[in-house]
């Protein structure tokens, strides 16, 4: 099984910044996604989400032949920054 961490973020975002410093501390592998250079796919997430805050983030789960991908965004799914690592530590550790 594998799994993935995307990070929506946004250049001079300091959120964005602090949860990435955040994830590099713990150790957390994740894949930086701006929203301005990945306007369309982050136009899907906030689709999805209805949410069109940063830092969001995504994980994606490999099994076999079968992916999963759940999605977080701030304000919907957690309030602040640590909460928003402790639900990627369980997902992802």
């Amino acid at each position: 099984m594998n799994k993935y961490l995307v990070v929506y973020s946004m250049k001079g975002c300091p959120h964005c910044d602090n949860l990435k410093k955040m994830l590099v501390n713990e150790n957390i592998e994740f894949y930086d996604r701006d929203i301005d250079e990945n306007s369309e796919e982050y136009d899907l997430f906030v689709e999805i989400t209805s949410n069109e805050y940063v830092p969001a983030f995504m994980i994606i789960q490999e099994n076999n032949e079968e992916t999963s991908t759940k999605l977080y965004a701030p304000d919907r799914d957690f309030n602040t920054l640590d909460e928003g690592v402790e639900i990627i530590k369980k997902e992802i550790l």
